[in-house]
């Protein structure tokens, strides 16, 4: 089957099934998480191809760790099943309603895009993420994953078929583009009579090349070059602990901590405890040569062009700033508009960091490895969308509704 008679096919299924019911929906999530638990063997078979390409192509231990499934990554994705079931479905649920003078009774009510395009790079769980939500929230979606994840996701794409017609559904809900064929990408991009909007999830060349060539609207998301700033009242054991998890919890994510900064009013002995911390996890340490005379010594000293980087690595950028205007004047410059944190005892510094950081998620004494759809209770996620239009954070179910007018009355006509 051709990219265009997938999006095609996508784009008739999505049409009837925006009126499954909830119970319908549900129950294709249930059978998948089944078929998911039943198949781990096969999955993991799958996934140990995708390895192997990929070490072949070069790719480095970050790229690999997000390719990779074990076990308990495959039951994580089998229990996020259970997560979307529970859900309330926001299709149908009616947002507003009001009656106008001349007895029209008007009711804004959530309903389905229609058909998802997902264009992502190496995570091969995205394609359960993405399918699950689609469904639940009553949509159409056409996936394209990466090249080097391609036998995962062909292999969990024929279960989430599977279900479908498990459930007397039309599988072709559901569509997979070979992500052998590069030129297929920009096809894709072109079917904006059948895909209603396409969301990049990946690197910056990917959403480059999504928002150049797409002619539906794009839910983007910049990378993830997240700060954590370490106030003048900053509790440290809380901050050590927090800049640890941050940063080494999963570093190849794109909610993973890549530039601490701290507040000048803190002497040498915070600071090597951070760093000691740091080091003591194998992280490599970069900053400026302010905070190596400080430190006794880093890895690499670094100048300002190094802090706009996104490593998604074991390394760290570390730069020393006088209170918290100006660490919000260097996330705000140098920051992806992602996820930024602030580590403080005083409401008035926190407050002023939420409301001037200019971000996706902005956390107070928490880590910014919580920006998450799983994490901050949406089930899952299609991506972090780092844009104000329509939608900014984790997409989640709600995320991938739109509002309709449905309007009744009596017969009145327009004077």
């Amino acid at each position: 089957m051709d990219v265009i008679e997938i999006c095609q096919k996508a784009k008739y299924a999505s049409q009837s099934f925006a009126a499954a019911s909830t119970a319908k929906k549900n129950a294709v999530l249930a059978k998948l998480k089944e078929l998911i638990l039943a198949n781990k063997d096969k999955i993991l078979e799958a996934n140990a191809l995708d390895i192997e390409r990929a070490r072949e192509a070069g790719r480095g231990s970050a790229f690999l760790d997000r390719l990779a499934l074990n076990e308990s990554r495959i039951n994580l994705m089998a229990e996020s099943l259970d997560d979307v079931i529970a859900l309330r479905d926001p299709v149908g649920e009616v947002v507003e309603r009001y009656t106008r003078p001349n007895g029209l009774k008007v009711k804004r009510v959530r309903a389905p895009l229609g058909v998802i395009g997902i264009i992502f790079e190496a995570r091969p769980n995205v394609a359960v993420d993405a399918a699950s939500l689609c469904i639940k929230s009553g949509n159409g979606v056409i996936l394209r994953g990466s090249r080097e994840s391609a036998s995962s996701v062909n292999y969990l794409v024929s279960l989430i078929k599977d279900a479908l017609k498990g459930c007397g559904l039309n599988e072709n809900i559901v569509g997979n583009v070979d992500p052998m064929d590069r030129e297929l990408t920009a096809v894709m991009l072109r079917q904006d009579k059948y895909i209603d909007v396409v969301i990049p999830r990946g690197g910056e060349a990917l959403k480059k090349v999504v928002l150049e060539n797409a002619t539906m609207p794009v839910i983007a998301s910049a990378g993830g070059n997240c700060h954590m700033y370490i106030a003048k009242s900053a509790d440290i054991p809380m901050a050590v602990s927090l800049v640890v998890n941050a940063k080494c919890n999963r570093p190849s994510t794109c909610n993973a901590l890549e530039t601490l900064l701290i507040d000048r009013a803190h002497g040498k002995e915070t600071v090597v405890a951070l760093l000691k911390a740091l080091k003591d996890n194998k992280v490599e340490l970069r900053g400026t040569q302010e905070v190596a005379d400080i430190a006794g010594g880093l890895d690499l000293i670094v100048g300002e062009e190094e802090f706009g980087k996104e490593y998604d690595d074991l390394i760290i950028k570390i730069k020393m700033v006088s209170g918290v205007k100006e660490a919000i004047d260097h996330i705000n410059l140098y920051g992806t508009r992602h996820s930024d944190a602030i580590v403080t005892n005083n409401q008035k510094e926190a407050r002023r960091f939420t409301q001037e950081v200019d971000s996706a998620a902005v956390y107070v004494n928490v880590s910014t490895r919580f920006t998450d759809g799983f994490e901050l209770g949406l089930g899952a996620e299609m991506g972090i969308s780092t844009q104000k239009l329509h939608v900014r954070g984790p997409i989640g179910l709600r995320e991938l509704t739109s509002v309709k007018y449905v309007v009744t009355g009596e017969g009145q006509l327009r004077k």
